[in-house]
Protein backbone atom coordinates (compact mmCIF):
# COMPACT_ATOMS: atom_id res chain seq x y z
CA UNK A 1 0.00 0.00 0.00
CA UNK A 2 1.05 3.52 -1.01
CA UNK A 3 0.84 5.87 2.34
CA UNK A 4 1.86 9.30 3.31
CA UNK A 5 3.09 9.62 6.88
CA UNK A 6 3.42 12.00 9.57
CA UNK A 7 5.32 11.10 12.71
CA UNK A 8 6.61 12.51 15.98
CA UNK A 9 3.10 14.52 16.27
CA UNK A 10 1.88 14.55 20.01
CA UNK A 11 -0.93 13.59 21.95
CA UNK A 12 -2.59 16.88 21.92
CA UNK A 13 -2.02 17.95 18.53
CA UNK A 14 -3.42 14.42 17.17
CA UNK A 15 -6.87 14.93 19.82
CA UNK A 16 -6.46 18.55 18.04
CA UNK A 17 -6.37 17.48 14.02
CA UNK A 18 -9.57 14.46 15.32
CA UNK A 19 -11.50 16.95 16.48
CA UNK A 20 -11.52 19.45 14.04
CA UNK A 21 -12.04 16.19 11.26
CA UNK A 22 -14.94 14.68 13.07
CA UNK A 23 -16.40 18.78 13.41
CA UNK A 24 -16.01 18.13 9.27
CA UNK A 25 -17.94 15.33 9.42
CA UNK A 26 -14.97 13.29 7.38
CA UNK A 27 -15.27 10.11 10.46
CA UNK A 28 -15.13 6.81 9.25
CA UNK A 29 -16.78 3.37 10.31
CA UNK A 30 -13.65 3.02 12.64
CA UNK A 31 -12.24 5.20 15.70
CA UNK A 32 -9.17 7.22 14.31
CA UNK A 33 -10.14 6.66 10.53
CA UNK A 34 -11.44 9.47 8.71
CA UNK A 35 -12.42 9.81 4.96
CA UNK A 36 -11.15 13.06 3.31
CA UNK A 37 -13.30 13.28 0.04
CA UNK A 38 -11.49 13.77 -3.36
CA UNK A 39 -12.95 16.79 -5.10
CA UNK A 40 -15.00 15.85 -8.46
CA UNK A 41 -13.23 17.85 -10.98
CA UNK A 42 -9.77 15.94 -9.60
CA UNK A 43 -11.71 12.02 -10.21
CA UNK A 44 -10.38 10.39 -13.20
CA UNK A 45 -13.17 9.40 -16.33
CA UNK A 46 -13.86 6.03 -14.89
CA UNK A 47 -14.22 7.73 -11.60
CA UNK A 48 -17.03 10.03 -12.91
CA UNK A 49 -18.98 7.31 -14.56
CA UNK A 50 -19.26 5.50 -11.29
CA UNK A 51 -19.62 8.72 -9.21
CA UNK A 52 -24.12 7.13 -8.87
CA UNK A 53 -23.09 3.65 -8.09
CA UNK A 54 -20.05 3.74 -6.59
CA UNK A 55 -19.34 7.29 -4.79
CA UNK A 56 -18.46 9.30 -3.82
CA UNK A 57 -14.83 9.06 -3.29
CA UNK A 58 -12.13 9.89 -0.08
CA UNK A 59 -8.72 8.68 0.45
CA UNK A 60 -8.55 7.28 3.79
CA UNK A 61 -6.66 8.54 7.02
CA UNK A 62 -5.61 7.08 9.78
CA UNK A 63 -4.43 8.71 13.15
CA UNK A 64 -2.05 6.42 15.19
CA UNK A 65 -0.27 6.57 18.13
CA UNK A 66 2.57 9.40 17.23
CA UNK A 67 1.43 10.71 13.96
CA UNK A 68 -0.87 10.10 10.49
CA UNK A 69 -0.99 8.12 7.87
CA UNK A 70 -2.99 9.22 4.39
CA UNK A 71 -3.40 5.85 2.16
CA UNK A 72 -3.19 7.00 -1.61
CA UNK A 73 -5.58 4.96 -2.09
CA UNK A 74 -9.05 6.36 -4.02
CA UNK A 75 -11.58 4.87 -2.66
CA UNK A 76 -15.72 4.87 -3.19
CA UNK A 77 -17.71 4.76 -0.48
CA UNK A 78 -20.83 2.84 -1.83
CA UNK A 79 -18.50 -0.12 -2.94
CA UNK A 80 -15.43 -1.90 -2.10
CA UNK A 81 -14.35 -3.66 -5.43
CA UNK A 82 -14.11 -2.08 -8.41
CA UNK A 83 -12.18 -0.62 -11.49
CA UNK A 84 -12.78 2.79 -10.45
CA UNK A 85 -11.19 2.10 -6.87
CA UNK A 86 -6.79 2.77 -7.76
CA UNK A 87 -4.49 4.72 -6.26
CA UNK A 88 -4.50 8.35 -7.00
CA UNK A 89 -3.38 10.24 -10.24
CA UNK A 90 -0.27 12.42 -9.45
CA UNK A 91 -3.32 15.40 -9.50
CA UNK A 92 -4.98 13.94 -6.89
CA UNK A 93 -2.36 12.84 -4.92
CA UNK A 94 -0.76 15.98 -4.71
CA UNK A 95 -3.95 18.12 -3.81
CA UNK A 96 -4.20 15.44 -0.93
CA UNK A 97 -0.97 15.84 0.14
CA UNK A 98 -1.14 19.99 0.06
CA UNK A 99 -4.49 19.88 1.51
CA UNK A 100 -3.42 17.71 4.57
CA UNK A 101 -0.31 20.04 4.77
CA UNK A 102 -2.77 23.34 4.82
CA UNK A 103 -5.13 21.48 7.26
CA UNK A 104 -2.31 20.79 9.65
CA UNK A 105 -1.20 24.48 8.77
CA UNK A 106 -4.56 26.22 10.03
CA UNK A 107 -4.62 24.61 12.73
CA UNK A 108 -1.41 25.76 13.89
CA UNK A 109 0.02 22.70 14.06
CA UNK A 110 4.06 22.75 13.91
CA UNK A 111 5.39 19.52 12.15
Amino acid sequence: MRNYLLEDIYEEDLKKISKALTDLEFTGGLEGIYYIPVPEDLLQAEQKEHINECGPYFMALEVLEEGLKLELLVRARNKLRCSCVCYATTDQRNHMLDYLDNFINDLEISL
